[in-house]
């Protein structure tokens, strides 16, 4: 009975808790909006519970938000749940207008299991609104410390940081442990509930990662070791200089370790020698960097901790975010960019001046493909309608007709003017002399040159779009490049969506070069074996012309 009572009251309440998809805008003073997906089925990170009252951190780039529409501070950024009603608590962790990169954290009150519905809405694009943040302090009353390492006071403050973080900003370790002094909020009884969670990127592969009264979490040759009082959880690998997740749970008389979002190890631990006190200290003996230090006076789940992995690591496979604009929801279309229009939209000056080099030789080459082809498909149609008339004459100086596209007409009636000039054809001719065949013969043969020059004109161009396109397109991706992990090392955030729109579209530049060679390729071969057909058959018509000449007009 109760089962059933408590399943009936999830029905009523899940139509309430599940963010529905909104096409609605919050505030028309806001032109633009990030809609914001955590995904918990298959094709995301699958969860089997709810997760109440966590912190999501979004992450922006020129992917999915206009930061030319937004604020250069970001002081007009707003979030608001699925319902586009709700506002909710974040704080803006990093904003960077220069290299288009900003890192958000939102207080999620429910992520329900099982659902691509559980929705938040970045809004930004009101130049008269104010800086509106709730600040670091996002985490429910029993996350007892929170360092994140972009504090500008408090004990992290002082801390050697890395602008190269996880997230944003991370702490440089050296060996000396990161302290923070004990409190009552740290302080848990021997039995628990308690909780903690970091990520740390290693140098080396021994040292303490977390180390508080009784309870240390160490690496021993790379494997997690974490111990509390005289029991012990080892499991997992963390490798050398990669970003992993470090979780440990202590409550229920359970003692439990978790890696990269998963169980690592889980032992009794009924009983705990002392109470989790004193000061905290994170990093002793460790090189590398350390970044999100939490402490939780609660026994964080596995769903828990398996979404902030999945939601704060460099691939975030939890977040999915799109850009939209007030229009774009209106019509329900979504605002989802194409992958083409995201390319475009994130060319830059260098990318867009090769590429506008790169049309231009587009433009010439299929026009002298386009050109030639009708040149010699008229020339060839006409050659071969002359020599059917011409091998048909019985006088080699009678062939008529209007042959205007034929090159062998063209020959023809340069041998015939040779001829003419030697009077060959009236009574009082005499015949010619070899010397005199070998003369109109060098009048047709320059007249050939000259045919085939125009048959050839033009199509070098197509040679430099074949030799060109690609090398031009390849400057374009490789300056492209260049200057994405420029903009990346200046702003200090190695995240792959923030990479990646960047490195896509400077390849864009070489599938340019490509787009233009190829054709091009194909459409020089092509016209290269019809022009050297077409080159064949005026060779062989001069020398079947002359031989005639000289076996009817020659001298004997």
């Amino acid at each position: 009975m109760r089962k059933l009572t408590m399943a009936l009251a999830w029905a009523a309440l899940a139509p309430a808790l599940l963010p529905q998809t909104a096409h609605a805008w919050w505030n028309p003073d806001w032109t633009q909006r990030t809609r914001v997906t955590l995904n918990t089925t298959a094709q995301g990170v699958e969860t089997k519970e709810a997760v109440t009252a966590t912190v999501v951190p979004v992450r922006l780039h020129s992917g999915n938000f206009d930061f030319l529409a937004a604020k250069p501070d970001g002081s007009d950024l707003r979030v608001v749940a699925g319902d586009d009603k709700t506002p909710l608590k974040f704080w803006v962790e990093r904003f960077d207008g220069t290299n288009e990169l900003a890192l958000v954290w939102v207080q999620v009150p429910s992520i329900l299991p099982g659902t691509d519905k559980n929705e938040i809405h970045v809004y930004a694009g009101n130049e008269k609104a104010a800086a509106e943040s709730s600040g670091a302090d996002l985490l429910d009353a029993s996350t007892a410390l929170a360092v994140h390492f972009s504090e500008k006071d408090g004990p992290a403050a002082s801390a050697d940081r890395d602008p190269n973080g996880l997230m944003a900003s991370a702490a440089r370790l050296s060996g000396k442990a990161l302290l923070w002094p004990a409190s009552d909020k740290t302080r848990a009884p021997a039995a628990g509930p308690w909780s903690v969670s970091l990520w740390v990127k290693a140098s080396n592969a021994n040292g303490v990662l977390f180390q508080q009264g009784p309870v240390k979490v160490a690496l021993a040759n790379g494997q997690v070791q974490a111990s509390v009082g005289n029991v012990q959880a080892s499991g997992g690998q963390v490798p050398v200089d990669a970003w992993a997740h470090i979780a440990a749970t202590l409550g229920g008389g359970k003692w439990t370790l978790y890696v990269n979002g998963a169980q690592a190890a889980q032992v009794d631990a009924a009983a705990s020698m002392a109470a989790i006190e004193g000061d905290v200290a994170v990093g002793a003996g460790l090189q590398g960097l350390v970044d999100e230090v939490q402490v939780h006076t609660t026994v964080r789940s596995a769903e828990w901790v398996k979404l902030a992995h999945a939601a704060q690591s460099a691939d975030a496979k939890l977040v999915a975010t799109k850009t939209e604009t007030a229009e774009t929801a209106e019509s329900g279309e979504g605002g989802e960019p194409s992958h083409m229009g995201i390319l475009v939209s994130n060319l830059t000056v260098d990318a867009w001046v090769v590429i506008a080099i790169l049309g231009i030789m587009m433009v010439l080459a299929f026009w002298v493909m386009i050109s030639k082809s009708m040149l010699v498909g008229r020339t060839d149609k006409g050659n071969r309608a002359f020599l059917l008339k011409f091998r048909e004459a019985k006088d080699v100086m009678a062939v008529h007709g209007a042959y205007q596209h034929s090159s062998l007409a063209r020959l023809y009636a340069a041998g015939l003017h040779e001829l003419k000039k030697r009077d060959v054809g009236q009574a009082e001719a005499k015949p010619l002399s070899g010397a005199s065949i070998d003369a109109v013969k060098a009048a047709i043969d320059a007249d050939l040159v000259r045919e085939s020059q125009e048959l050839n004109s033009g199509i070098v161009l197509l040679t430099i779009a074949i030799a060109g396109g690609p090398f031009l397109g390849l400057l374009g991706t490789v300056v492209g490049v260049m200057i994405t992990f420029a903009a990346i090392a200046a702003a200090g955030d190695v995240n792959v969506n923030a990479i990646a729109p960047g490195i896509a579209s400077a390849l864009l530049a070489t599938v340019a070069g490509l787009a233009v060679a190829i054709p091009a390729l194909f459409g020089y071969n092509y016209l290269a074996s019809r022009i050297k057909n077409i080159s064949s058959d005026m060779q062989i018509f001069i020398d079947e012309f002359v031989t005639r000449v000289a076996e009817v007009h020659g001298a004997r």
